[in-house]
């Protein structure tokens, strides 16, 4: 059993340079940042198989995150390999370390969930961080929308994620944030301590062509503010990188709107340099969230590939 003074190298994903979580780099009492089941790793690569046949050809994963074998279930693209990604350790927790890998190489495709939502826990020494580079070549496509993040009281979290992405290749990235638990005994919502989001698109060649980032303190200014979250709960942010004449079809095919009734929001924007489109939705339940996200991706599959998304799974 190892000690505290016995560590592990330093763990290959650190953001104690990050200004906002300048205030949170105490050692946990329990584990150390980046202990054994604390610094997850996955690597995946889909390519096209000798008969043509989009397949998982690399796997690579390190406890917690658990990545089995792919599945075939799309009614609408039976050929599409769908992945979930879960974990072994429950929720986030003080120190943990994550990192994902994911490459779709040349013609390939795929779609990547999370088997249920990522739980943020509380947290009173350190932070959670996840890095993420997502690789699509020429041709390729990928659709990548795992369930919704909840931050409890007090979480601390950081993500980096880097879309290197072919421009003739299309990456339909999303994801979905709760202000909390809001039902838990008297609510939670917008009680964390820091959240900070960052998304960059490149090309192969390392053209830089977008960067995104948004860093949530409650306690410099309360998320409730009139052009942050107002009186909405949930927020998803969903990125589409694809060829400029796909990101002219979906945008003039995609409704913005403010529903008071049914309290749900939407709006696009163009990338620039011509790297595809950010889309977001407001809203105060998570289901009708995800549901207008799937609807969006599903015209962007059909701009794409020629095809819908189905409906979704009930139990989901």
């Amino acid at each position: 059993m190892l000690n505290k003074k016995e560590k592990l190298p330093t763990p290959e994903v650190n953001f104690d340079s990050a200004r906002e979580m300048s205030r949170y780099l105490n050692e946990p009492e329990a584990m150390y940042v980046g202990a054994p089941g604390k610094h997850g790793y996955l690597r995946m690569g889909f390519e096209l198989d000798k008969e043509g046949k989009s397949i998982m050809r690399d796997l690579e994963r390190r406890a917690p995150l658990i990545v089995q074998q792919e599945l075939y279930f799309d009614e609408k693209m039976p050929e599409m390999p769908c992945v979930y990604i879960l974990s072994s350790g429950g929720p986030n927790i003080d120190g943990d370390r994550y990192r994902q890998d994911i490459t779709v190489k040349k013609d390939a495709f795929a779609w990547i969930s999370t088997g249920a939502a990522t739980k943020l826990a509380e947290m009173k020494y350190n932070y959670s961080g996840l890095i993420q580079n997502i690789v699509l070549e020429d041709n390729a496509y990928l659709e990548f929308m795992p369930e919704p993040v909840i931050p409890c009281r007090h979480t601390r979290f950081i993500s980096d994620t880097r879309l290197s992405v072919a421009e003739t290749a299309t990456v339909f990235y999303s994801e979905i944030y709760m202000g909390g638990r809001k039902y838990y005994k008297e609510g939670e919502l917008f009680e964390y301590d820091v959240l900070s989001v960052c998304s960059h698109g490149e090309r192969p060649d390392g053209k830089q062509l977008f960067r995104e980032k948004f860093v949530i303190d409650p306690n410099v200014e309360h998320p409730r503010n009139l052009g942050v979250m107002g009186k909405f709960d949930v927020f998803a942010n969903v990125i589409v990188m694809t060829p400029p004449d796909k990101a002219s079809e979906i945008y003039e095919k995609t409704q913005v709107f403010i529903d008071k009734k049914n309290k749900l929001a939407a709006g696009i924007t163009r990338l620039p340099n011509n790297a595809g489109l950010l889309y977001k939705v407001l809203g105060m339940e998570p289901a009708p969230v995800k549901k207008m996200v799937r609807d969006f991706c599903s015209l962007v599959r059909l701009a794409v590939k020629g095809k819908e998304v189905p409906a979704e799974f009930p139990w989901r």
